[in-house]
């Protein structure tokens, strides 16, 4: 259990460093970085699955294409979803669009259990309802403040639901659907590459550095993570989820954004909200153990 709190922790860590990471490659722009990311990528998730020994996970869905070729126009809705996503990620750091991004997903675990209530028909716990009212504040707050929540948050905190409940229905939701979506997605971040400056690397000799580094921290990320959802209860696994969009606020005030005096009362519940989910995955994986020891 000690090696995937490590491996979930570390995770968490270098995706709060990719986040961090993309303000070094300038003059890349975000789409760039997203294609660079996609490409070197790939070949790593594909290497690992042939180790660890999930690649006819990636068989098998190919074979459901074949046969099924309506399921082809689901598996690149469910790709674009995720690109949206990883292109987002790279984007909101060269564009001062951080905080945002990070309020995403600070509030993601909080749509997730909605989305869970109303499309499964899941039942709230006490303590998520409490937190649901807290959030609840925190949204209300902001639509009073901007009349709306910036379309960043919304991207993160509404697209995640989306994706995954798309990947149940379609029967995709494994590693093997996964590597379809990053594989539907490698033409167009090569386009991203292919439509970029030719000479950026040339001017900035660093970039030969940076590029290669940066599918080492995104292929160990990845990889780090699945690793650490096999390993963990799924209580703890998705407690310790909530280390990253911590992270990335850090990062977005490393990078210079703050949050001003009419945005605390947006964060703050929406972090008490957490603080409340967290308090319950804890109380979930204690009561877990007191039943695994009797």
């Amino acid at each position: 259990m000690h090696k995937g709190i490590a491996l979930s922790v570390l995770a968490s860590c270098l995706f709060g460093v990719m986040y961090f990471y993309t303000s070094l490659m300038t003059p890349l722009t975000g789409e760039e970085i997203f294609g660079w990311r996609m490409l070197l990528t790939v070949p790593c998730v594909t290497l690992f699955m042939l180790i660890s020994g999930d690649w006819p996970l990636v068989r098998v869905l190919a074979v459901r294409l074949w046969r099924q070729p309506a399921l082809v126009a689901g598996v690149m809705l469910s790709s674009v979803l995720m690109g949206a996503q990883l292109l987002l990620f790279m984007w909101a750091p060269l564009h001062g669009r951080s905080l945002e991004v990070s309020l995403g997903y600070f509030l993601l675990p909080l749509t997730m259990i909605l989305t869970g209530r109303v499309v499964y028909g899941e039942h709230l716990s006490h303590l998520q309802k409490i937190a649901a009212a807290f959030a609840t504040f925190g949204v209300a707050h902001e639509v009073w403040r901007m009349g709306s929540f910036s379309w960043e948050t919304l991207v993160v905190a509404i697209g995640y639901p989306v994706y995954f409940v798309l990947r149940r229905k379609l029967k995709t939701d494994n590693l093997g659907g996964l590597w379809f979506d990053m594989l539907f997605m490698l033409p167009i971040g090569l386009w991203f590459i292919a439509s970029g400056d030719p000479a950026a690397a040339q001017d900035t000799p660093r970039l030969y550095l940076l590029i290669p580094l940066l599918g080492v921290i995104s292929a160990s990320a990845l990889v780090s993570y699945i690793i650490a959802s096999r390993v963990l209860p799924f209580s703890l696994f998705g407690l310790l989820s909530y280390v990253e969009p911590v992270l990335l606020v850090g990062v977005a005030l490393l990078l210079g954004e703050s949050i001003s005096g009419d945005e605390w009362l947006t964060y703050i519940p929406i972090w008490m909200a957490v603080l409340v989910l967290v308090l319950e995955g804890a109380r979930h994986l204690l009561t877990q153990r007191r039943r695994d020891r009797v």
